[in-house]
Formats: C-alpha cells, sequence, structure tokens
C-alpha cells in the first residue's frame, strides 16, 4: 500500500470533509480541499480510478460536437482547461492533432468551418495550434482513407492518460496530508449530533470502523444516486442518466501521429486514435444503459457498430477478428430529459443537501475528465458556508501533479537526459517510464547501470523496481491494478505473465516487512 501521512482530523478524530468515490471528480476535489487547509479523507469501494475514469476515450477536449448542442459555456471551460492540464502533468497529457475528413453527405463543409472558428478562439488558446484544411491526396493523413475523401479539416485538442491523472491526484491529496483508502464501502452515512458519521467496511478484511466528518461529498459516478438514496436515505428529486460508452483497440491501422474524428450517418462521431505505440484505439459507442455499472461491457452490437463506423472511412475494413481488446465504462449523467444518450448534457450539475442546522453532503453529477479541476473548484465554492477551508483562494491551476516538474514541452529532453544517465537501460523503456512518472522515473531507475539492476521483469519491460514504486506509492494491489490502470501493459504480456505477477504482489503484500 502506498504510504499515508495519518490525519485523523482534530483532537475528537473528526475530519473536515469525507469523499465517497475515487474517480477523478472525488480526488480532485480532495487534493483542491486539503490544499487549502482542509482535514481530507476519501472512501473508493474498488481501486481508485476502476469506474468511469479509466474507461474515457482519454482525451482532454473541448467537445466538439457540444457546439451542436449550444453547450458554449462547457465548451468554453473545457477548452480553457487543455493548456491548464498540460502544464499541470505534461507527462500524462500532450497535445494531439485531429484531422476531420469532409463528407459532402453530412455536415456541410461551411459548418465545419464555423464550428472550428469558434474552437479555436472560445478558449484562450496560447500554445496549441490552430485548425488548418488538408489536401488528402497529398496529406500522409489521407493514405489510409478511402479515395473519395479529397478533403479534411485538422485542429487541435490533448490527450491523457486518464487514470493515471486519477492516481496522480490521489497522490498529491495524500503527500498533502489526504487520508486515501480504496477498497473501502462506505456502507452508511448519517447524520448523528451535528456530524456525518459513515460506516465503512474493508473489502479485503470484512473489518468495519466509524469516521465522522463535518462534511459529505458524494462522488460516487455511476453509484451517486444509490449513495443519495441508500447509503445516506437521502429524499432527492434529482435523477442520473447512465449512459454505456465502449472502446475497441485493433492493431495499429496508420503511421502517422495525428488522430481521425468521423462523422457517422447516424450524427454520432467517433475517435480513431493512435495508441500504445502499437495500436490504434476506436470510440466510443453511446446508449442508455440500465444494468449494474459494475457488469458493463462492449456488448457485440457496439463492437460491429465500431468496426463498421471505421470501415467507413478507412481504405482496409475493421473487422471484428482485428479487435484485440474492448472496454466499456457508464458516464453518470445529469438526467435533463433528452430524448437520446448522445444529446444529455455533459454538464455536470452539483446538487447541496444542507438542512438547517444539520452538515451539508454534497452530490456531483456529470461531468467531463477534462473539467474535473474546475468542477473541484465550483464544489468548494458551493461549500463554503458549511466548509470554512473552502473559503480560501482557489490553487490548483498553477501546481503541477507528481512527476510533472518540467517544462510542458520538455518530454523528450527530460528521457534524453534520463537516457544517458543509465545507459544500460534501454531508452525504450526509459521513455514510457517518463510518460508515465515523468520526473518520478528517476526514482525508479536510482542507481540502474543495467536491466538486472532493475530486478525481476514480469513481461514487456515491467520490472520488480517499477512494481514496488507502484505498490508503494500509488496503491496498486494486484495485476489489474498495474496491467490496465497504471498502466496499459496488459495489452502486451501473456495470461502467465500476468498471473505470476499477481502471485508476486499478493505475497510481496502479505509479507511482514511489506511497505
Amino acid at each position: 500500500m502506498a504510504p499515508r501521512r495519518q490525519q485523523p482530523g482534530d483532537e475528537r478524530g473528526v475530519f473536515d470533509l469525507a469523499v465517497i468515490g475515487g474517480g477523478i471528480n472525488g480526488c480532485g476535489i480532495a487534493r483542491d480541499a486539503v490544499g487549502r487547509g482542509a482535514s481530507v479523507v476519501l472512501f473508493e469501494q474498488n481501486d481508485l480510478a476502476s469506474g468511469t475514469s479509466s474507461t474515457s476515450t482519454k482525451l482532454i477536449h473541448g467537445g466538439l460536437r457540444y457546439l451542436e448542442h449550444y453547450e458554449f459555456r462547457l465548451v468554453r471551460e473545457a477548452l480553457m482547461e487543455r493548456e491548464v492540464l498540460w502544464g499541470m502533468a505534461p507527462h500524462i497529457v500532450w497535445p494531439l492533432r485531429f484531422v476531420l475528413p469532409h463528407h459532402s453527405g453530412l455536415r456541410p463543409g461551411w459548418l465545419l468551418r464555423l464550428g472550428l472558428l469558434l474552437y479555436d478562439n472560445l478558449g484562450g488558446r496560447k500554445r496549441l495550434p490552430g485548425t488548418r484544411t488538408l489536401d488528402l491526396t497529398r496529406d500522409p493523413a489521407g493514405a489510409p482513407l478511402k479515395p473519395g475523401f479529397r478533403r479534411a479539416f485538422e485542429y487541435s485538442d490533448c490527450w491523457v492518460e486518464d487514470s493515471r491523472l486519477v492516481v496522480l491526484n490521489a497522490r498529491d491529496a495524500a503527500e498533502r496530508g489526504a487520508v486515501i483508502r480504496p477498497r473501502t464501502r462506505v456502507v452508511t452515512a448519517a447524520r448523528t449530533d451535528g456530524l456525518w458519521e459513515l460506516t465503512v467496511e474493508d473489502r479485503q478484511t470484512g473489518a468495519r470502523d466509524t469516521v465522522r466528518a463535518r462534511t459529505l461529498v458524494n462522488a460516487a459516478g455511476p453509484w451517486v444516486a444509490n449513495v443519495l438514496t441508500g447509503v445516506a436515505r437521502a429524499n432527492s428529486s434529482e435523477g442520473v442518466r447512465l449512459v454505456q460508452g465502449s472502446h475497441i483497440v485493433v492493431r495499429r491501422l496508420f503511421q502517422h501521429d495525428r488522430a481521425y474524428i468521423f462523422q457517422n450517418a447516424d450524427q454520432r462521431i467517433i475517435f480513431a486514435i493512435p495508441y500504445e505505440r502499437d495500436f490504434t484505439l476506436i470510440g466510443t459507442t453511446d446508449r442508455d444503459y440500465k444494468g449494474d455499472p459494475a457488469d458493463v461491457q462492449a456488448s457485440e452490437e457496439e463492437i460491429t457498430y465500431l468496426c463498421a463506423a471505421a470501415s467507413e472511412y478507412f481504405r482496409d475494413p475493421v473487422t471484428r477478428d482485428e479487435v484485440v481488446w474492448t472496454y466499456s465504462g457508464v458516464r453518470p449523467l445529469y438526467d435533463d430529459g433528452a430524448s437520446k444518450a448522445q444529446e444529455a448534457t455533459r454538464d455536470y450539475v452539483l446538487t447541496l443537501d444542507a438542512p438547517d442546522g444539520q452538515p451539508a453532503m454534497l452530490s456531483v453529477f456529470g461531468g467531463k475528465i477534462t473539467t474535473y479541476r474546475r468542477l473541484a473548484e465550483s464544489a468548494l465554492e458551493r461549500l463554503k458556508d458549511h466548509l470554512p477551508a473552502a473559503r480560501q483562494s482557489p490553487w490548483t491551476a498553477g501546481a503541477v501533479l507528481p512527476g510533472g516538474h518540467f517544462p510542458k514541452e520538455s518530454y523528450d529532453e527530460v528521457v534524453a537526459g534520463l537516457a544517458r544517465q543509465h545507459p544500460g537501460v534501454p531508452e525504450a523503456l526509459v521513455a514510457r517510464l517518463v510518460r508515465a512518472y515523468g520526473t518520478d522515473a528517476k526514482d525508479i531507475l536510482s542507481g540502474a547501470r543495467a536491466m538486472a539492476d532493475l530486478g525481476r521483469v514480469f513481461g514487456a519491460d515491467l520490472t520488480e523496481r517499477e512494481v514496488s514504486h507502484l505498490m508503494r506509492r500509488e496503491w496498486a494491489m494486484d495485476a489489474d491494478d498495474v496491467l490496465w490502470r497504471r498502466s496499459k501493459l496488459g495489452l502486451r504480456v501473456t495470461p502467465a505473465e500476468a498471473a505470476a505477477l499477481d502471485d508476486y504482489m499478493r505475497r510481496t503484500a502479505a509479507a511482514p516487512n511489506a511497505a
């Protein structure tokens, strides 16, 4: 387990703020609050980022299509956040150019140009390059596409390692004094003697204890309504609309480093994005979901849809047998009564339940990973009459996340510097470590003159030294935590290698002197 600097609250053991939910919104709120001086405890029933926050399309973007639904405030806020987040975490956030082929049978060219003009100028773009028009008969971006596509528009957004963004927010919160408790389920939350009293259960041991807090934030994502009515037994008229988004991963479909955004005849769009060097990520779908969010998975219907939609554009069809991995998540959107899932608002809604003289509970509906930091600021603004620390000035915009202590356009220089210091370690491994951990990669590589100095290799280039870092500092406890959330090395290791890693981690965690 990652070490925690325990902060049990005041002399009575009472925290200023308890947060339910270890996704991007919960961890972002915890980080912001503890940085303003609040004592904070966060509970996540599974691993950090194990729900919606690790199943996104992994984009820091304004949402070009949201302009069609007149969500200008949301788009502007998201566009403004692109370069802020890039500066906060340049190892896991970086610019990406998107190619939008023009299709005369769908949205007209003038409408696309107008939308992109707004997109370029609505959000205070500074370092990201603007839109340009491409001749697909000459530009390399046209080579993988069917010959009928002759013109495209190219614009900027950013990429993010979504689950790592969550973990880094949790790490920063913990280093500032927050108590982070993954794999801990909140069983009940009740107002008692002017405080929130939470009964929580360790999901590994079954042990229960009681935690008290002055204020409660419900950032449980797809489970936000369950926490409201089941855990806290609150009366609420607010509804959550669960919308499923699925993705497929195939072997690399094109050699350049730009992404595509494709318009479909059903007015939906999908992305085809360079992914983990050797793959292409295609997604996403949008459909209402009625089941248990914990059981969501990409359906054959969705996989077929994504293959067919991509095949409308690519010269070589994308077929089912090319899919090497799928993932699916549930977006907990605010139920605004929209008739179609893709039309439901992506804006966040914060509801405050604060009866006279009783401790407050703030519930978070909706939101995008792009705007998590602004959502956290808005959440604390709503709580300022109930959480004194929330009255302190916002601070996160200029505060880098762990590992992000280098200029946002200097990734290559950081890799080159570490590679020179560790000539016996393959530069490809150094590059991957810097992309995942930024300047913290030097701690993993410390003293290494050769690969053997990094310990056992579990497959791909995952070493014992890296696994130890993830267990000590990032709350990783099993192979899935490492292979699918802290990294995507699950695409490269064999089932036997994954099982060996899992066995090693469980034995290490159970050892008497485990960190």
